[in-house]
């Protein structure tokens, strides 16, 4: 299985090289590495490890707490998109089927978010969810309604972010996870700019599907 692992380590020489050796030891091979942000002399980065099924991972954080400085912010299953351009091989995906492109957007979203489902929200209830989620439920206060990440009550961490259409707002996509950290800033500006993208491609400059009609034709 895949498992996403945050950690906050050293931003100097050889920090990665020691935490890259740590996990190797500990059985997990790392599939791809991505950092997050640099500040003051620290680094937040997320690794993509294969790990095997139904082994535990005390090994793992016992490892890793071992390293000096490193601090671990979280450690979550995922599900890595096949291709070495996954957002790229998506807008191909909206540009060939057009009347779902909303759909297919909520749909290929969790796996490029490490998130566990995704939906289309009007109003307060999804009307559309991916794999993972439940259509129809209530969500949380989705206000203010512009691209962003918050944590509600339940603990669950979110990421939201509005599709325009030619007529005026459309649904909100609706990224969701659970034991795991909320979603970083570069999380939230991918899943813009994948919304824009989508935008441009679903025509909101001139023509297009309607809301309702994308979702129905899912």
């Amino acid at each position: 299985m895949l498992l996403r692992i945050r950690i906050r380590l050293p931003d100097r020489p050889g920090s990665l090289g020691k935490v890259a050796r740590i996990l190797g030891a500990a059985g997990a091979d790392v599939a791809q590495m991505a950092v997050l942000e640099r500040d003051n002399g620290r680094a937040l980065d997320d690794f993509t490890v294969v790990w095997p099924s139904g082994a535990g991972i005390d090994r793992l954080c016992d490892g890793l707490a071992s390293v000096p400085g490193v601090e671990i912010v979280g450690i979550w299953p995922t599900a890595e998109p096949q291709g070495a351009f996954p957002d790229a091989a998506l807008i191909g995906q909206l540009a060939a089927d057009p009347e779902r492109g909303a759909v297919t957007l909520a749909d290929a979203v969790p796996a490029l978010l490490s998130a566990d489902w995704a939906g289309l929200a009007e109003g307060a209830a999804l009307v559309h969810a991916s794999l993972g989620g439940l259509a129809g439920v209530e969500l949380p206060d989705l206000e203010p309604v512009r691209a962003r990440g918050f944590t509600a009550p339940d603990g669950t961490q979110y990421a939201i972010c509005p599709i325009a259409t030619p007529w005026g707002a459309g649904p909100v996509l609706v990224v969701a996870r659970t034991g795991a950290p909320p979603f970083h800033r570069s999380e939230v500006f991918r899943l813009a700019q994948l919304v824009g993208a989508a935008e441009a491609v679903l025509g909101v400059r001139g023509g297009g599907p309607r809301t309702e009609d994308l979702v129905r034709s899912s």
